[in-house]
């Protein structure tokens, strides 16, 4: 039986007949185009493994050796070689003058202070609040800018002198006073022993009439005649106590006149303090440098002092270093700083400025040891102190910087990579690259440092080394 496919059109009554489905024929398998493509690539793959044959015949060849492998290399040349220690530290200034905050002198009592006291204790005129701290309260009024430079002589800093002219004029006031006082003094005490003599002569006479009527005692009664006794009596022991009395009063008087001399003294040497402390409210530069501020807690928070801030006594609020003698402060390994020797050669760097070199050598080296936090304890370290011989208008103290010390150097010599070198039976060796290929070379080393190493012998410039062992 057919299948229905293949039946003819059955017939609708027309007397046409239609045709069948077309029958549509079998693709062809896809084996032979994938085998076609498969020899192709074969084809390629056995092209290249015959010319990488004959490459690799040619390249034997022509070297007379094994296949060549690829070995990393440098040509060694000429140059200068240092081997150096790098060491931390912080810029300083050698040469320097700390400028302190005025020193007022004086007493805080204001005894024999003229002006509002009148010579009483407590604050004197220029006292605010009632107390003796105003005049000893130094306020910056004016202050000269950080990083200028001054000459010797030049004013930095200027302090209120409000207080001190205020103290100044008290005690002028009171060395006037007080010597009118003494004048005064002086004057009373004239007068009053001259008052004191005339009550001595008085009394004198008293004695010499009560001895006149003690001679009449003889025609007189015997009452009359003792009060005639005790009335010489009373006149002598009156006059005498007066005479006695007389050298009391001098010497009081004496006495109260010195204590004003002294009240005047102590006032003139006040006077003098005061004069010393206007004087001082001017602060002037001792010598040639740059203006460094110092740093001040303000309302706590630390910055630099400026203007209008209130510093006390004794009190460093500037500096004033000489640019040409700054050196860094560092420390070194206690083991390192025995092959350190004073005059070394070294190049300083800031931190702050990476394109700044400046030249330096080593001027000091200290004798003891100390400890570290970034160490162990028992690795101690040495402070050194390099002096930076050239000046740069970035170079201020206190900035952090580090410095390579030059302890031996090899000038003009063959410098080879450390990593080229090979040491074998305590003998040192190169690889150097030969018509022939690879050729161990001995060689004669001399200053190294952590990344090169001088060749005195067995290289020249130009050769080519390994920098690995090749295969």
């Amino acid at each position: 039986m057919q299948p229905a496919s293949n039946l003819p059109a059955p017939d609708t009554g027309g007397g046409v007949k239609k045709p069948g489905p077309e029958i549509v024929p079998p693709k062809p398998p896809a084996r032979r185009r994938t085998a076609l493509w498969g020899i192709v690539l074969a084809a390629i793959v056995l092209a290249g493994g015959i010319g990488l044959y004959v490459n690799s015949k040619a390249q034997s060849k022509t070297s007379g050796g094994g296949p060549v492998v690829t070995v990393a290399s440098v040509a060694v040349g000429l140059g200068d070689l240092n081997s150096s220690i790098r060491v931390n530290g912080t810029v300083a200034a050698q040469k320097f003058a700390a400028l302190l905050a005025p020193r007022i002198t004086g007493s805080r009592s204001g005894m024999n202070r003229g002006g509002d006291n009148n010579f009483g204790g407590g604050g004197g005129g220029g006292n605010p609040g009632g107390g003796m701290g105003g005049d000893f309260t130094l306020i910056l009024l004016h202050l000269a800018k950080a990083g200028i430079h001054v000459k010797a002589g030049d004013v930095v800093a200027e302090f209120d002198p409000q207080f001190q002219l205020q103290r100044l004029d008290d005690y002028k006031d009171s060395v006037v006073q007080l010597e009118n006082s003494i004048k005064k003094m002086t004057a009373n005490l004239a007068a009053t022993k001259e008052a004191h003599d005339q009550t001595v002569r008085s009394s004198k006479a008293d004695w010499d009439k009560a001895l006149l009527d003690l001679q009449t005692a003889d025609v007189r009664s015997k009452i009359d005649a003792e009060k005639y006794k005790l009335a010489v009596e009373e006149a002598e022991l009156k006059y005498k106590q007066l005479v006695f009395e007389s050298s009391l009063l001098d010497e009081s008087q004496r006495a109260a006149i010195r204590a004003s001399e002294l009240n005047r003294d102590q006032s003139k040497i006040e006077l003098s303090r005061a004069e010393i402390n206007v004087q001082r409210m001017t602060v002037k530069s001792p010598m040639d440098g740059i203006v460094v501020m110092a740093s001040i807690v303000r309302n706590g928070e630390f910055g630099q002092i400026r203007e209008g801030d209130q510093v006390n006594a004794g009190q460093p609020f500037v500096t004033i270093v000489d640019p040409s003698s700054m050196v860094l402060n560092a420390t070194v390994n206690q083991v390192d700083a025995e092959r350190l020797r004073l005059g070394m050669k070294a190049t300083v760097r800031l931190d702050a400025y990476n394109d700044v070199a400046l030249p330096g050598s080593l001027l000091g080296i200290g004798a003891m040891s100390k400890t570290s936090t970034f160490r162990a304890s028992y690795v101690g370290e040495i402070p050194i102190r390099i002096k930076i011989e050239k000046s740069d208008p970035r170079l201020i103290p206190d900035l952090t910087g580090s410095a390579e010390v030059v302890m031996k150097s090899e000038r003009n010599t063959v410098v080879a990579p450390l990593e080229s070198v090979f040491v074998e039976s305590g003998g040192s060796f190169v690889f150097l690259q030969g018509p022939e290929g690879w050729l161990k070379r001995k060689v004669d080393l001399g200053l190294s440092s952590f990344t090169a190493v001088a060749i005195r012998s067995g290289l020249q410039k130009g050769d080519v080394v390994a920098l690995q062992r090749p295969i």
